[in-house]
């Protein structure tokens, strides 16, 4: 099995809708009268959620109706976020069909028609001509992709003049040993994680100017601590727990949480934001 396979077949749940519409009416809302809030929990699978988009997004200096690539758009979600709130017209695109297929179902129950679109296709060989993008975002994407060179020549190609790349990916902080399962891999074989200065190097490589680098530790590790409290407080009330990113991670996503909070304590890894432009 090759990579991306590999890549395609730990994120595939199998009856991923079915499970999101589930905890949704556990929840009290109705899945055919949904608005974007209500997918808040379960819309953006990187660290932060929802607070980390619109952290990058506060960086990203494009106009209303700017057409922007999504590379691993996942579900969808920061797509729709920057469709509604940015004005964007966003094509995402994915390696897992089941994502795709989601993200495509979700936003038509947000009423979003043309303003997103998606597609299964890899990230090494973009299907869109030269010069299509006004900007181009990945988050928490390249952790699955070892050949960032080929990622950002061919986002490099699809990016008009001036065009602009924002990354918010995990990246490598120390040599420390991973621990095994974390969100974006089960094993070693899929796990491309790297460091922010190769990122640099690659993307200037490819014909970026990198304009701002900015770890987001603190951030995190304030974010599960948040995180844990309000679990706890639910907990505690006997309530049912309201729909999270546990449902697009499965059974295994204690371990994969707790595995990724060892790794951020201990200082091997860093949620990190590049932005670059073309130069």
């Amino acid at each position: 099995m090759n990579n991306e396979k590999s890549v395609s077949q730990h994120y595939t749940h199998g009856s991923l809708e079915s499970a999101i519409l589930g905890a949704l009416k556990e929840a009290g809302k109705n899945p055919n009268n949904l608005v974007h809030a209500d997918l808040a929990g379960i819309d953006e699978f990187h660290i932060g959620g929802r607070q980390s988009t619109m952290d990058l997004a506060a960086q990203i200096d494009l106009p209303h109706g700017a057409r922007v690539l999504d590379i691993g758009c996942g579900i969808g979600g920061a797509s729709r976020f920057f469709a509604l709130e940015r004005g964007w017209k966003i094509d995402g695109i994915d390696l897992t069909p089941e994502y795709v297929d989601v993200a495509g179902r979700l936003s038509r129950r947000l009423g979003l028609g043309d303003a997103v679109s998606y597609r299964e296709a890899s990230a090494t060989a973009l299907p869109f001509p030269d010069a299509t993008f006004n900007g181009a975002y990945m988050l928490h994407v390249g952790m699955n992709i070892p050949d960032k060179k080929a990622v950002f020549t061919e986002v490099r190609r699809v990016l008009k003049p001036g065009g602009v790349f924002a990354i918010y990916d995990v990246m490598r902080e120390s040599d420390g040993e991973f621990a095994y399962p974390v969100p974006w891999s089960s094993e070693p074989a899929t796990n491309a994680i790297d460091t922010a200065a190769n990122y640099t190097k690659l993307l200037t490589a490819a014909g970026f100017k990198v304009e701002k680098e900015r770890s987001r530790r603190d951030f995190a590790m304030e974010f599960f601590r948040q995180l844990r409290e309000r679990m706890a407080e639910v907990q505690a009330k006997g309530s049912p727990q309201p729909p999270g990113l546990p449902i697009l991670m499965g059974a295994s996503a204690p371990q994969k949480v707790a595995n990724m909070m060892g790794l951020l304590q201990r200082g091997v890894i860093s949620p990190t934001e590049i932005i670059s432009r073309v130069a």
